[in-house]
């Protein structure tokens, strides 16, 4: 073997050098790069955040808020109750006699007037009864006429000694036993009357027929449970409610002096729309102990037919109305700690163009129809804070802004109308 060759075979079988172990080294890299990006991010995405921020409250920028004015105006005040209408008569239909159901004289659900025919029982028994009763009226009648002129006979008589007082006597006591008898007979009569009579049932009040009980054709007895049909007036109607038992005190004091009842008014379940209205019929002679609640009944005309016997309606009753009252949107009205208050917007102190607003304690009579009765804390035309509050604390600056869907202020839609006025009628 030459030089040259052992040269190549020693270069082919020479091992290649180890490898340099650098994976660890690059991951470490790769994962600190990462962990820098990340933490650049984070303090950028943080730095933006809070220069895009809101303001804190109290701070150097006004907070946007929706605004609006306090008013004057006449309040009416109510007491809420639950109610449940009730017919002002309630009548069953029953038969008087017995007999055959011949005739049904209505339909059911119509409206019939006092006097009206509503079914018929069969009457030719009761007419024989007082046909009966005619005959033997005559029969005794002419008994009577012919004792009483036998009696004149005695009489002349025993003027003359033709007769004995004793027969004179006999025959006076007959004739007043068969005028007794006549009487018996006409009471007989008025009797078998009255019986043929109540063979036509009429109707006892006004109102409107229910469903039928029974049908024409039967056998129907004055002794059965079951009557022929149920007689409601609904027109008027009555509606009886509670209240609790507090109020009885007010309802004194605010009653007026010529006895004029307090209007009623009787309101959907839905708190909005108003059924009818009426007058305060009667006040309980007692509290319910075991509620505490005072029953209430009043009358309405229902000329309209809103009211139904058995519904449940929510009722209002009128206590009185104050005289040019001091009100706000209830939204003004916010809840802290101390009780009530709102927030009023005046000018900045400094004479600059900014507004503040500042935290005023108030006292509210009543929240009804989105309006807030106040009794303290707030003068008409004073500006207050109706949305926003809760970017406020007391001395923040606002900007007026219009409220939302509303470009024309927050006073276009306020105050609202009540939907409950004009709706109590005059007694």
């Amino acid at each position: 073997m030459s030089e040259s060759e052992k040269t190549v075979t020693a270069a082919v079988n020479v091992p290649p050098p180890p490898k340099k172990k650098n994976g660890p080294f690059w991951f470490f890299i790769f994962v600190g790069a990462a962990i820098l990006l990340g933490g650049g991010y984070y303090f950028h995405h943080q730095a933006g955040t809070k220069t895009d921020a809101p303001p804190a409250r109290g701070g150097n920028f006004p907070v946007p808020v929706t605004i609006g004015h306090v008013w004057q105006k006449n309040v009416p005040i109510y007491l809420d109750g639950l109610g449940t209408v009730q017919a002002f008569n309630t009548v069953t239909i029953h038969t008087r006699v017995d007999g055959q159901l011949v005739k049904v004289a209505f339909t059911e659900g119509q409206e019939v007037k006092t006097g009206d025919l509503l079914a018929q029982i069969d009457p030719a028994p009761y007419q024989a009864a007082l046909d009966q009763t005619i005959a033997k009226k005559a029969q005794d009648a002419a008994q009577l006429a012919n004792a009483r002129a036998d009696l004149q006979r005695y009489a002349d008589l025993l003027k003359t000694d033709g007769t004995t007082q004793q027969v004179y006597d006999t025959q006076k006591a007959l004739v007043d036993q068969l005028a007794a008898t006549v009487k018996a007979d006409d009471a007989a009569i008025a009797s078998a009357q009255v019986n043929l009579d109540y063979t036509n049932i009429r109707s006892p009040i006004d109102g409107r027929t229910g469903i039928r009980q029974v049908d024409q054709g039967n056998v129907v007895h004055a002794s059965d449970a079951g009557g022929l049909v149920v007689l409601t007036q609904l027109k008027p109607i009555s509606i009886v409610f509670t209240l609790p038992e507090t109020v009885l005190p007010k309802l004194q004091d605010n009653q007026d002096m010529d006895g004029t009842p307090f209007a009623v008014l009787a309101v959907a379940r839905d708190n909005t729309n108003v059924l009818a209205a009426g007058r305060l019929a009667v006040i309980d002679n007692q509290i319910d102990s075991t509620t505490g609640t005072l029953k209430l009944k009043a009358t309405f005309a229902n000329e309209n037919l809103q009211l139904w016997p058995g519904q449940f309606v929510n009722t209002r009753l009128l206590l009185e109305t104050r005289e040019d009252s001091v009100v706000v949107p209830a939204s003004v009205v916010q809840r802290g700690p101390n009780g009530a208050f709102a927030f009023v917007v005046s000018e900045a102190p400094d004479g600059s163009t900014n507004r503040i607003a500042r935290m005023r304690s108030i006292k509210v009579a009543q929240i009804d129809n989105g309006e807030a009765l106040i009794d303290d804390g707030l003068d008409a035309g004073e500006t207050v804070v109706v949305d926003g509050q809760y970017k406020l604390q007391d001395g923040s600056k606002v900007r007026p802004v219009a409220p939302t869907g509303d470009a024309s202020g927050a006073r276009k839609s306020w105050p609202r109308k009540n939907p409950c006025a004009n709706q109590i009628q005059k007694p």
